[in-house]
């Protein structure tokens, strides 16, 4: 069938029928555009820095407050109008910034789960982890790897699946069984 095909296709193209070759249509000259100016480029966001984070989330209508903690760590407490949050920004150089990583994470203030369901928790679970504090209350915790290629839309899908963490593990912590039960 495939030879077949391509000795119509042969003949179509050599036999008495064939067109005669199109002339090439005439070159116009280029004529130069004049350059159109850019605006002033905008300073890029760095999901690395801190501080860059911080205005993101101020613009989201959250108040940061930003420690620089051990070697290479900086913590930042987050307060929003749904409640409060931490992070711990990580493997940052001597400045506070160029940070390698961050952890969202926060305490409730709820009965701690078993540690059969906590660790049940943690396995329906593809980006939180749950764990039980110093305080003996019930923590979650969300972290991402950091990269100077990440955008302010990045860091926002990051924020928004944190939201999602919280909301998890705020049903899991009112009702242990009824959530595993749901989502196992």
């Amino acid at each position: 069938m495939r030879l077949a095909l391509l000795t119509v296709l042969a003949v179509l193209a050599t036999g008495p029928a064939a067109a005669a070759p199109a002339k090439p249509a005439a070159v116009k000259p280029a004529v130069a555009k004049p350059a159109a100016s850019k605006p002033p480029a905008k300073p890029g966001f760095d999901a690395r820095d801190p501080a860059a984070v911080a205005a993101l989330l101020a613009g989201a209508g959250a108040k940061t407050e930003t420690a620089r903690g051990g070697e290479g760590q900086v913590a930042m407490k987050v307060v929003t109008p749904g409640g409060g949050f931490g992070m711990q920004f990580a493997n940052c150089d001597a400045k506070g910034k160029a940070c390698a990583g961050v952890a969202f994470s926060t305490g409730f203030d709820r009965q701690t789960p078993t540690l059969a369901h906590m660790n049940l928790f943690n396995r329906t679970q593809f980006a939180c982890r749950g764990f039980t504090g110093e305080d003996g209350k019930p923590n979650v915790m969300y972290s991402t790897l950091l990269t100077s290629r990440m955008t302010a839309e990045d860091m926002k899908q990051h924020l928004g699946v944190w939201q999602g963490c919280l909301g998890a593990f705020a049903q899991f912590t009112r009702d242990p069984a009824g959530f595993l039960a749901a989502n196992s």
